[in-house]
């Protein structure tokens, strides 16, 4: 039976940076009436919900404020940034203990209340914590989706667009795979408005194909590194695309996103989380895409795949 979100609530769950900054793109996006901040310093959260809602008088009428986990019973969304933060010269997966130990403190608090909605997560590393978030739940699969790759792939994008001088939202393109380091450009299947990428950047007089390319995936994958070199952390990209897998869900889009799911036999993967195009809608994952991937892409896959396998074996859930 299909599930029809009634609800016009959100929850978010961590009012770091991450989480504030995405409370701000939902409080413009006119998606929810009603915002809720769990944190576990309420001080914390009652100061982000106060300055947010200061805001209200330019966007729609809706309430922000600071709750605790009876919050989540009727909401729609539930948004879980709560974690530690990457620091400089850390990898995401260098934050799986302390987060794992972060979410076996959160998620029964959500199952306890009975949560028929979406639960989002956006800590790192993210598709780990989905897959956590997934057994310590008792959700069905398709109610528990990371933010995965959507910002990589949205970065992707931006940087081709750049390249070669159209606008990214016409450039098709995903990232796969972990979000982190061993993600895979899916160049097979890259286009621009349907031309092949390789074609379209002979047309806007790129001739460096392989070299460009490679330029290009080094520089979207480091890119997260960069900015927290440079200020400590990321979080207005992650925000938008927070906000934007909160639009195909209220609409029930069927937009096809590469968002963190469990993946059952794509590429020879099973019973790991990790991003491939999906459709999503207003249950969450509805189905899996089929991306063209080269056999150098798909064995990549295939090893990002087995990288978060064993990390997931070490975990005690």
């Amino acid at each position: 039976m299909k599930k029809v979100i009634n609800s016009k609530k959100a929850v978010m769950i961590g009012c770091g940076f991450v989480g504030s900054a995405s409370v701000f793109a939902l409080m413009q996006s006119g998606l929810f009436t009603e915002i809720v901040l769990i944190d576990a310093d309420k001080n914390k959260a009652e100061g982000e919900a106060m300055d947010i809602s200061h805001g209200i008088p330019f966007a729609s009428p809706m309430k922000i404020y600071a709750g605790d986990y009876d919050d989540v019973a009727d909401a729609a969304i539930v948004v879980i940034s709560a974690g530690a933060g990457q620091k400089p010269g850390e990898t995401r997966l260098d934050l799986v203990n302390k987060n794992v130990a972060i979410f076996k403190s959160i998620i029964p608090e959500i199952a306890k209340r009975n949560f028929a909605g979406i639960m989002l997560v956006v800590a790192n590393p993210v598709d780990i914590l989905t897959q956590v978030a997934i057994k310590l739940s008792g959700l069905p699969e398709n109610r528990v989706i990371g933010s995965g790759t959507v910002l990589d792939s949205a970065r992707l994008r931006y940087k081709l667009g750049e390249h070669l001088s159209v606008d990214s939202r016409s450039v098709h393109a995903f990232i796969v795979g972990e979000h982190g380091d061993s993600e895979v450009v899916a160049w097979s299947s890259a286009n621009v408005s349907g031309v092949p990428l390789s074609e379209m950047c002979e047309m806007r007089g790129h001739y460096k194909y392989k070299e460009n390319t490679a330029e290009i995936a080094t520089a979207v994958k480091n890119s997260a590194y960069e900015i927290i070199n440079k200020k400590h952390a990321t979080y207005y990209g992650i925000a938008m695309s927070v906000k934007r897998i909160c639009e195909v869900i209220m609409r029930d889009e069927k937009s096809i996103l590469p968002v963190s799911h469990m993946i059952h036999g794509v590429y020879d993967i099973d019973e790991v989380s990790l991003s491939m195009p999906a459709i999503v809608g207003a249950d969450g994952i509805e189905s899996d895409i089929p991306i063209n991937l080269s056999g150098e892409e798909a064995l990549k896959l295939k090893e990002s795949a087995d990288s978060l396998k064993k990390i997931m074996e070490t975990i005690e859930l």
